[in-house]
């Protein structure tokens, strides 16, 4: 079972699936979808993927709320051996919106290093590029993007160049919101 659920080609499929975040990344607002994995439940196939591809056995993952099951666990071990830690040690983190509150328990980077800041993987039941209106680097105009609390990311871009990175995924899709882009 443990090692089922992963991808059947790595090097290309990461790299499909590394260019797809980073396109998200780049252009917030725009979604992308992730195929190549299937994680144990209660993970989305776009978490799932964006984890293989993001996370290794140097790269510390906090799991929040539901997310941290067994099954989650195993997987992620047998995968990627990426060691789980607490939340003020995570590189990244996984959760839904209310599980991975609050989130000035993530680092934020420093002054001299702002690179050095958590990304967290959110789980949502809908993902739409409508709702909030976005401006930033990556956006022409204006952009939209289904989120769940507009004041959080407000404060967080507020923090520029310090702050939280964001991956919104929901089954196989993906949006971003980085740090430098401004919610309207």
């Amino acid at each position: 079972m443990l090692a089922t659920g992963g991808f059947r080609d790595p090097p290309v499929e990461a790299a499909r699936a590394f260019r797809a975040a980073m396109t998200a990344l780049a252009r917030p607002g725009r979604i992308e979808r992730l195929a190549g994995a299937q994680p144990p439940a209660p993970l989305s196939t776009a978490a799932g993927v964006l984890l293989l591809t993001l996370v290794d056995a140097d790269t510390p993952l906090h799991l929040a709320g539901e997310t941290d099951t067994t099954a989650v666990r195993d997987w992620l071990a047998f995968h990627t051996a990426a060691p789980l830690v607490g939340p003020g040690e995570a590189a990244f983190a996984l959760g839904r919106w209310e599980a991975l509150q609050p989130l000035d328990t993530y680092a934020s980077g420093l002054p001299e290093y702002p690179d050095r800041s958590a990304t967290l993987i959110i789980e949502i039941d809908r993902l739409a590029a409508e709702g909030a209106e976005l401006e930033g680097p990556g956006i022409a105009t204006r952009a939209a993007l289904s989120l769940p609390d507009r004041a959080a990311f407000r404060a967080n871009h507020a923090r520029f160049p310090l702050g939280l990175d964001f991956f919104f995924t929901c089954g196989d899709r993906l949006a971003a919101l980085p740090r430098s882009t401004r919610v309207l």
